[in-house]
């Protein structure tokens, strides 16, 4: 297949070598960067460097978009009007779910398939074999792309941006048991607990995370208040440590703004939520929406 490269840092850098090594044919690499190491990038690929997108693109049968989120819709638009019909447009890139859309609209003028990728996971530990998640048109060409690097690729019903939106979703869960984590071990660390603290978890390892999800879920809107004092406890024990919470000082006020909810609710005779997922995420949403 013959692929054009728009973005050559880690992302676009990792993929370039994961196809080639497939026996992709990297027509062209398109990089702001016009240095020393860029340039050997491209030749490491047999391609060409080029500043810009340009005429060069018609010949390739997928052009991927690596670029930094932000310029995600721009770099579309520059590029689409310079590609062959019937190619294939995959962005790789963690755009909003509204710039994906954008970009997906202005590919609608052309004779083109717009396809929203989400790598999801670290480049950083699993390099090209991260999973990807794709929402639009183009799943063959893209379905080829990844599974020839490695990568188990999972196509959704949906629209562009769909894919991201689940990206950035799962990142709430990952991003937010990454700060978590740092702040407990630092913790547990500095109290001289770390391996007593393992086996104390051990027991979050026997339920399946989407099943403690949803026990979460169900329980926070009977036991927030209870809980919250806990949470105070837990940043008081911080404290006392000599560690500044910042996690966790998130965590009070969101368990704080529950307890509140359920007062409010108690106070105005409609206390009792239905004990279901859904019931339970519409009542927390309520709370929840931007005021």
């Amino acid at each position: 297949m013959k692929i054009a490269l728009i973005g050559c840092g880690e992302v676009g850098h990792c993929y370039t070598r994961a196809w080639t090594a497939a026996g992709h044919d990297i027509v062209g690499i398109c990089e702001l960067r016009q240095d020393k190491e860029m340039a050997g990038r491209a030749q490491a690929a047999a391609s060409v460097l080029h500043a810009e997108p340009g005429p060069w693109l018609a010949e390739a049968d997928v052009v991927v978009s690596a670029v930094y989120g932000y310029n995600a819709a721009e770099v579309g638009r520059q590029a689409f009007p310079h590609m062959r019909a019937g190619a294939v447009y995959a962005d790789f890139t963690t755009a909003s779910a509204a710039d994906m859309q954008a970009a997906a609209q202005a590919a609608e003028s052309f004779p083109v398939a717009f396809m929203d990728v989400a790598i999801m996971g670290a480049i950083a530990l699993l390099a090209e074999k991260t999973p990807l998640l794709c929402a639009g048109e183009g799943g063959q060409a893209v379905t080829e792309l990844g599974e020839s690097a490695g990568a188990p690729v999972r196509i959704i019903d949906g629209k562009p941006g769909d894919a991201v939106r689940l990206k950035l979703l799962r990142s709430v869960m990952t991003k937010g048991m990454e700060s978590l984590a740092v702040e407990c071990m630092v913790a547990a660390e500095r109290m001289g607990l770390r391996s007593s603290l393992y086996e104390v978890l051990a027991d979050i390892d026997r339920t399946p995370l989407t099943a403690f999800m949803d026990s979460f879920v169900r329980s926070h809107v009977l036991h927030a208040p209870r809980r919250l004092a806990e949470v105070r406890e837990a940043r008081d024990q911080l404290h006392e440590a000599g560690l500044e919470p910042l996690v966790l000082n998130g965590v009070e006020q969101l368990f704080d703004r529950t307890t509140r909810g359920i007062q409010t609710a108690r106070a105005n005779g409609h206390a009792d939520v239905p004990d279901s997922v859904e019931a339970r995420l519409a009542w927390l949403t309520t709370l929840a929406r931007q005021h």
